[in-house]
């Protein structure tokens, strides 16, 4: 991102308060998804925004520029970090060079970078091929984890239950997860997650999945978490962090990766059901829309 970008986007985010309601929606449109303002047409932005061309005209304006044109240079301009891949690592050197906290900053994005690389490095096409069959063929799959780990199992359910309604989070209520598989059989599946050091909840669950036929899916940072568990398939991640808990943005990678094979193999049905999704959150006002919100008088 150039300073001219940085600098308008801060704008921006200072200013968005006392606007009115239309212009926030466009503002915060700019702030969430600079790449696409910065590539679609004008009338394409205010339609995805939901407002007209002039709106956006009339920010510009707002903001200080003569014109729709010139308020979107900027960002134009930076279309290439949509490819960060062949940036190379002179922003890391630039980083390292702002003092302690740079160099603390550049140290951290390096290993996040490696952690992310080596872990979709060993997701086998063919290994995630697998699992995608095992979960869009059971009749339900089953996502477990627990701690720090449960946070991504819940994202992951959220979203992949709108390409298999079949995927259910557990353990649910803050009971035990294999209280949740008393009923399950061998049309059923589970995923697994857990890192080191292995939770004994996890491990106990695996074990009792498999004792009533379930296929297991498991993401780990090991292929050997403890006796008993032989998952029918398993991701193996990195957790290496800098601090003193494991990084878990390799394991995020990794369901993302999953999380896009599923609505892949889903088709016009899986993006059916996202629309569906989405028109009930809108219907129920799920979503502020500040450009939907009264006008408030001021004293």
């Amino acid at each position: 991102m150039t300073e001219t970008q940085r600098q308008l986007t801060d704008h921006l985010r200072k200013n968005i308060d006392q606007m009115p309601p239309r212009l926030q929606a466009a503002a915060k449109y700019i702030i969430d998804h600079p790449a696409d303002f910065g590539l679609d047409p004008i009338r394409v932005t205010a339609e995805k925004i939901g407002v007209s061309a002039n709106v956006l005209v009339r920010l510009a304006q707002y903001m200080g520029y003569g014109g729709f044109q010139a308020f979107r240079s900027p960002f134009r301009q930076n279309l290439a970090t949509d490819n960060e891949e062949f940036l190379g690592p002179a922003w890391q050197t630039h980083m390292h060079a702002e003092g302690a906290h740079g160099q603390l900053q550049a140290k951290l994005a390096r290993n996040e970078q490696n952690v992310v690389v080596r872990s979709l490095r060993l997701m086998r096409p063919d290994t995630a091929h697998l699992a995608i069959e095992h979960i869009l063929g059971s009749r339900r799959c089953f996502v477990t984890a627990t701690r720090a780990s449960y946070a991504l199992a819940y994202y992951f359910s959220y979203n992949g239950r709108m390409a298999h309604p079949g995927i259910q989070l557990i353990p649910r209520h803050i009971g035990s997860a294999t209280d949740d598989l008393l009923d399950a059989d061998d049309k059923d599946c589970l995923l697994a997650i857990t890192v080191s050091p292995y939770s004994a909840e996890t491990i106990k669950s695996i074990r009792f999945a498999r004792e009533k036929g379930l296929r297991v899916i498991l993401i780990s940072d090991s292929e050997v978490i403890a006796p008993g568990v032989e998952p029918d398939v398993a991701f193996n991640v990195s957790t290496r962090s800098q601090h003193h808990t494991s990084s878990f943005t390799g394991v995020m990678a990794v369901l993302e990766c999953l999380i896009g094979h599923l609505f892949d193999a889903g088709g016009k049905t899986a993006a059916h059901r996202v629309e569906a999704y989405q028109k009930a959150r809108e219907d129920t006002g799920a979503y502020w829309q500040p450009n939907k919100l009264p006008k408030i008088r001021r004293k």
